[in-house]
């Protein structure tokens, strides 16, 4: 039976010495609550890293023993690699870039860099002493960037998901980083990469395509031949227990301490980690803005603010809570009566029964953070208004402001749209603080976490049966010599090539893509076999395949099938077709290139052709988005097709296609054995023309119509010399 390994920083429990003994206790952070159904289920284990140094053999042992009783393996990290890695790389390189906070408080360091290869490094080798072939591993967060590629490259065929916990950046913020290829090369080792919203699916699939040298199509990233799916999944919580929580009598208890303590006020309620990343500071004077402009409101509200200590040994860190302290007793001392107190401030945890009856008697729930995941705050709130009331305001940097669309969604830079928010909140009829909320606690009881956990486990099976399917269609070694034997045992047979990215590669330069002397050669054996007809057809202008091609004796066809020429006859073209088409849509294309540098038209006989290779990555496919719908009513009236290629945009004349110039050659003749190559557009015209008998082979793991596809035009290569392997002596 295959076993799922659930792999993050830290390990889902807490860890502390009393006396000489090791004392462990759950986590009661949403991850560990989701994937408990997980990881503790038959072999499933999770790896992760205990939250302790621990240097002693002996003690290494027994906190090993007793982990494993709970389905958990420690990876156990020494003081430097703690201070470096975890510190030093992820929260002073990663944490800062993709929160926004670059320029304040990125460092980039060679050792954290170094610490932080050798420390993903060290999981990878505890997953490799217990993975086995038709496992699932599932890794989680910025920790562990390199670990699905370090993975990858020793289990080739594993299943591997990856989910990010934090934003990700655009890539404007992400390029700064010095190892960012790496970082992205690392992500590329999991099959399916998942992130809270789409806005991070976007910036991860713009930085991708603009710093490697990989291909995307909608959300899939292709990289050495593998599909990678890209998705959001916003997590969810654990709804049912927010939801019964205040039903408890020990809670119960609690919120009556509340309402008494705060009679007559309206409490708004807020709760964050200490990091510069929640706008708690920004936070406070929109409060402070409000009791200076809502006088009224001075001993009728108040402010319960819980800020859980985190880091605070870290100089920033120690800096922001001093700032905090600051600003909560500059505001008290200022608006502080007899009777009242504006802002209730604490900085440390609170149990979770504590917090239930704080979520279920805040009139308001303020979350505002600069830049957030997810923020599950949010959702805990409202899981626990089992009485549909309360008013939640949002931060629209948050991930869940994009599904708690009922909420007040505040921009938290804007103190003044805060401060709006405050006071249409606290005066929000019940009426309407019902409409909103009613919506909201449907959508956290839907999208909780286990249905979290089930929809990104599901697609993970999804993606590994896709890419199997593609791999089932991959020229393997055992196809490639099906293909040969059928090609040795033949008498008549006709090959038909594409030539741009089937036989050469692209370039920058159209001129440069002419053949090189290993190409002439395996075309030359080809021909001298008497059984095979050669047939290069090329989207190329007659002009260039004449210059490179005239003297082998080969069938030529050029621009498509408007172009055709016998070995030692002259060119000839197709009759009855008009160019005057091209008056009307020359112009058009032209505004196209003064609108984007690096961009040409090549004209051909019947097609005109806006190449973008050298364009801004991006700014390319844009505009050659807009010229298609530009151009789509217009080329329709004349009779033309418009045909996106690869960095190229086509406009021909309906009447030509390879296909039927392939069917000409093809009809009425008996050849035993057909062949054609492609990786276009224009080629799926053969490809759909030539008798099922025929093998069609797409270069390029792209959906296409033909039955087999290869990599690369070197695997085109290949193949075609292993076919000249078999030419007759006596042909030669």
């Amino acid at each position: 039976m295959s076993k799922t390994i659930i792999v993050s920083n830290r390990l889902p429990v807490k860890i502390s010495k009393t006396d000489d003994e090791y004392v462990l206790s759950p986590s009661e952070g949403g991850l560990a609550t989701g994937l408990g159904s997980i990881y503790k289920q038959g072999d499933n284990v999770w790896i992760g890293w205990p939250g302790i140094e621990i240097t002693d053999q002996h003690d290494k042992d027994q906190i090993s023993h007793q982990l494993k009783d709970l389905s958990l393996i420690p990876v156990f990290l020494d003081q430097e690699e703690i201070n470096q890695y975890y510190e030093g790389f992820s929260n002073e390189v990663l944490w800062p870039v993709f929160h926004y906070y670059a320029s304040t408080y990125a460092t980039y360091k060679q050792s954290n860099w170094d610490y932080y290869i050798t420390v993903n490094q060290k999981f990878r080798d505890i997953i490799l002493s217990v993975a086995e072939p038709g496992d699932i591993i599932w890794i989680h967060d910025y920790q562990l960037l390199l670990l699905p590629g370090l993975v990858r490259n020793e289990l080739p065929d594993v299943s591997i998901g990856f989910f990010l916990h934090i934003p990700f950046p655009s890539h404007e913020m992400f390029r700064l980083i010095p190892w960012r290829s790496e970082l992205l090369e690392g992500m590329l080792g999991a099959d399916l990469i998942g992130f809270h919203t789409f806005d991070d699916v976007r910036h991860f699939l713009g930085a991708t395509t603009r710093i490697l040298p990989v291909t995307s199509s909608s959300n899939i990233i292709t990289m050495d031949e593998r599909s990678i799916v890209i998705e959001s999944f916003p997590m969810g919580i654990d709804e049912k227990k927010y939801a019964t929580l205040p039903l408890q009598d020990d809670v119960k208890e609690q919120i009556e301490l509340i309402r008494n303590n705060f009679k007559g006020n309206k409490l708004i309620l807020s709760i964050d980690r200490l990091d510069y990343s929640k706008g708690i500071l920004q936070r406070l004077q929109a409060f402070e803005l409000m009791l200076q402009l809502c006088p009224d409101c001075i001993e009728k509200i108040a402010l319960y603010m819980i800020v859980v200590p985190s880091r605070d040994t870290v100089p920033q860190y120690a800096h922001l809570r001093d700032e905090i302290d600051k600003k909560v007793g500059n505001i008290n001392s200022i608006y502080r009566t007899m009777d009242w107190t504006p802002i209730h401030y604490y900085y440390r945890s609170f149990p979770i029964e504590m917090l239930s009856a704080l979520y279920y008697t805040a009139d308001v729930c303020l979350v505002t953070p600069m830049r957030d995941g997810m923020n599950l705050v949010s959702k805990e709130y409202v899981a626990s208004r089992i009485n549909d009331d309360g008013v939640l305001i949002m931060s629209e940097m948050a991930g869940s402001s994009k599904e708690l669309i009922d909420a007040i969604i505040v921009n938290p830079n804007n103190t003044g749209e805060v401060c709006r928010a405050i006071l249409q909140a606290i005066h929000m009829p019940l009426e309407e603080q019902q409409r909103r909320m009613k919506p909201m606690r449907q959508l956290v009881a839907k999208f909780n976490i286990t249905h979290w956990v089930k929809i990104f486990m599901d697609r993970l099976k999804e993606v590994k049966l896709m890419q199997r399917s593609m791999q089932a269609r991959h020229v393997s070694f055992a196809t490639e010599q099906s293909i040969i034997n059928r090609y040795i045992k033949t008498k008549k047979r006709i090959i038909f090539l594409d030539y741009d990215g089937t036989l050469v590669n692209f370039k920058s330069e159209i001129e440069l893509a002419s053949p090189d002397k290993e190409l002439y050669a395996i075309i030359n054996k080809l021909i001298e076999d008497p059984a095979n007809q050669v047939v290069l057809i090329s989207g190329r202008k007659h002009e260039n395949l004449d210059d490179w091609f005239d003297n082998m004796d080969m069938y030529l066809i050029a621009e498509h099938g408007s172009w055709f020429k016998k070995h030692n006859t002259s060119w000839h073209k197709i009759s009855g077709l008009s160019d005057q088409w091209k008056h009307d849509i020359y112009p058009i294309l032209e505004t196209y290139v003064d609108r984007t540098p690096g961009s040409f038209i090549e004209e051909k006989t019947y097609s005109l052709v806006w190449h973008y290779r050298k364009a801004q990555n991006g700014l390319g496919e844009l505009r050659a988005s807009e010229l298609m719908n530009n151009l789509k009513y217009l080329a329709s009236d004349k009779g033309l097709q418009l045909l996106a290629g690869d960095k190229v945009l086509e406009v021909k004349n309906m009447d030509i296609n390879k296909g039927k110039a392939a069917l000409t050659l093809t009809e009425g003749k008996d050849y035993d054995f057909i062949i054609a190559f492609g990786d276009d557009y224009t080629d799926e015209d053969i490809f759909k023309a030539l008798p099922d008998s025929a093998i069609t082979i797409k270069v390029g793991s792209n959906l296409s119509a033909a039955k087999f596809y290869l990599r690369n035009p070197i695997e085109v290569r290949r193949l075609l010399t292993s076919f000249t392997k078999h030419t007759p002596v006596e042909a030669v």
